[in-house]
């Protein structure tokens, strides 16, 4: 069945400076096509979006985009927000209504200034006039639709009519996404749109795009959600777009199916090769086998060579194992905490064995965090005793772990000061599987972002393991390859494990035991998050199932 194309590349080429990012790459999107756009970091995922969107040209090639094709373009950078209430900024880029709302807005503020009562007739038919073409542009409708949305990305009534100016970086992120939500654009182009939610709202996001009529080119560090929604992927690799019909797990098996045919192929010509040149060297000089020689160095001239096949560096890195802690790790008893009248734990208890890894779940507010403040000794109980066992090596992870980095040191200094006693080699390795090879190793710790500082972090960490990981949100800002790499050591790891993610990949591959925080005490669960979500009947605390 023929399918409409909303965008085509055709035999783009595209150079930053002495990079080269594409060389005559040929692909589509269709109308409906839900599409996970992959590829390294700098492959040039964001250049594409920003060749669509018209703020870059290609140097060859065209990008051609469908008459009457509207695009809503979602990216990392937000711009400025303030001035306006969540609501009202949602609000301001839905196009016409918009124009017509801001318009609404300045005339009752005239009509309520009483130096302008001379002009009240006039404002009076201009007021009725922009309110019949408010609603017949669905207005009223407008407002109902973003705070539906607003509520699906995790913002409380109250902070919908708040400043948007007093929200910070990652919630903007989020009003920045409702934004494009509420637009109802042909093709949404959606980069990481993931990042700064939490797991409640990655569901919600994950239900409405699949509702979405129009195509989606997106980029996701979470496999997960890229799987249940995407059913193309679009692989930039090396200057190429090739295109594969499927969910992320599809493309993984097809490219490293192509990857081993084309790497049995080279081997197979390269054997063929060096038989033939073996005869031709062995026989060159003997007159009865001239003829023979000549017809083999004919026909070895005639055939194509293969280019050596080419591979993806695939992120490993062997950790030490951690050394060997008590049985009871630690617990929790008959704990109480609350922040004013807002109560936390009430008598609760529990107890931490060796070799376990509990995912801690719990809607926002729920007490993830301070769980695991409570355990790491960052904040105490209101009473009750919360103990560590013998012999533990504590490693907590917190957002604000990032804090004990010293700006004014590079990666590299970081890593080395951490750990002396390590080989250059070792330290190397570790900052290249972190996401720090080359000259990002030389960086400043104070130009890093925050996702590169949270790898910094991690690499110090996991380089001499303690024997009980505790992480709040240890994927956020990490790219497919470094989570799945860190999901190979860790299930590997000997120690325990406590964890709050909103990767639900992660969750499902490390955890075999699970705290459920609810409003009604904590529930435990003995088997990991897939169990979880098979005996509860939902994939997070207060999302319907």
């Amino acid at each position: 069945m023929y399918k409409a194309r909303v965008i085509r590349f055709d035999g783009i080429g595209k150079q930053h400076g002495h990079q080269i990012v594409f060389t005559d790459a040929s692909a589509s999107v269709n109308r409906g096509e839900k599409i996970g756009l992959v590829g390294p970091n700098g492959s040039g995922k964001t250049t594409l979006f920003r060749m669509i969107v018209k703020e870059e040209a290609p140097d060859t090639g065209t990008v051609s985009i469908d008459r009457g094709i509207t695009i809503g373009y979602f990216s990392q950078d937000v711009g400025e927000m303030k001035g306006r209430s969540v609501v009202g900024a949602t609000m301001d880029g839905a196009g016409a209504i918009s124009d017509v709302a801001r318009r609404l807005r300045e005339i009752e503020a005239a009509l309520a200034d009483p130096d302008k009562a001379d002009q009240m007739e006039r404002l009076i038919e201009e007021f009725g006039e922009a309110q019949g073409r408010f609603e017949e542009l669905g207005g009223y409708a407008l407002e109902s639709r973003a705070r539906e949305i607003l509520a699906g990305l995790g913002f409380a009534q109250e902070v919908m009519d708040g400043d948007v100016g007093a929200l910070s970086g990652g919630w903007k992120m989020r009003v920045a996404l409702a934004r494009i939500l509420l637009m109802r654009h042909n093709v949404l182009l959606l980069d990481e749109p993931t990042n700064h939610l939490d797991i409640e709202s990655i569901i919600w996001l994950e239900s409405y795009l699949k509702g979405f009529e129009g195509a989606i080119v997106m980029t996701s560090h979470d496999r997960e959600f890229m799987n249940r929604l995407v059913n193309k992927i679009i692989d930039i690799d090396r200057g190429e777009l090739t295109s594969y019909t499927g969910d992320y797990d599809f493309y993984m098996t097809q490219r490293a199916l192509s990857e081993a045919q084309a790497e049995a192929q080279y081997e197979r010509q390269q054997a063929m090769l060096a038989k033939e040149m073996l005869f031709i060297s062995r026989f060159k000089a003997q007159a009865a086998k001239a003829a023979q020689v000549q017809s083999r160095v004919k026909k070895l001239d005639k055939i194509e060579k293969l280019e050596p096949p080419k591979q993806r560096r695939k992120l490993s890195f062997d950790f030490p194992d951690p050394p060997r802690s008590g049985d009871d790790v630690a617990s929790l008893t008959g704990v109480n905490k609350a922040y004013g009248s807002r109560v936390i734990y009430t008598n609760f208890d529990l107890l931490i064995r060796r070799r376990e890894r509990w995912c801690v779940m719990g809607i926002n507010g729920a007490g993830k965090s301070t769980l695991l403040k409570l355990i790491t000794g960052t904040t105490e109980a209101d009473s009750g005793r919360v103990n560590v066992g013998a012999s533990v090596k504590m490693g907590y992870f917190a957002q604000h772990a990032m804090d004990v980095l010293n700006g004014n040191n590079t990666v590299w200094e970081e890593l080395i000061n951490t750990h002396p006693k390590a080989s250059i080699g070792a330290l190397k390795t570790l900052g290249g599987v972190f996401g720090f090879s080359g000259e990002d190793i030389d960086k400043p710790i104070r130009i890093l972002s925050g996702g590169e500082k949270a790898r910094v972090v991690l690499a110090k960490m996991l380089f001499d393991p303690p024997n009980f990981l505790v992480l709040d949100e240890p994927t956020n800002h990490l790219d497919m390859d470094t989570k799945e790499m860190m999901i190979a050591t860790l299930k590997n790891f000997e120690g325990t494990m406590l964890f709050v993610s909103h990767d639900r990949h992660f969750l499902a591959e490390l955890s075999n035991r699970v705290l459920e925080i609810t409003s009604e005490g904590p529930r435990l669960y003995g088997g990991g998050y897939t169990e979880y979500v098979a005996v509860s009947g939902h994939e997070a605390p207060g999302v319907p199932a």
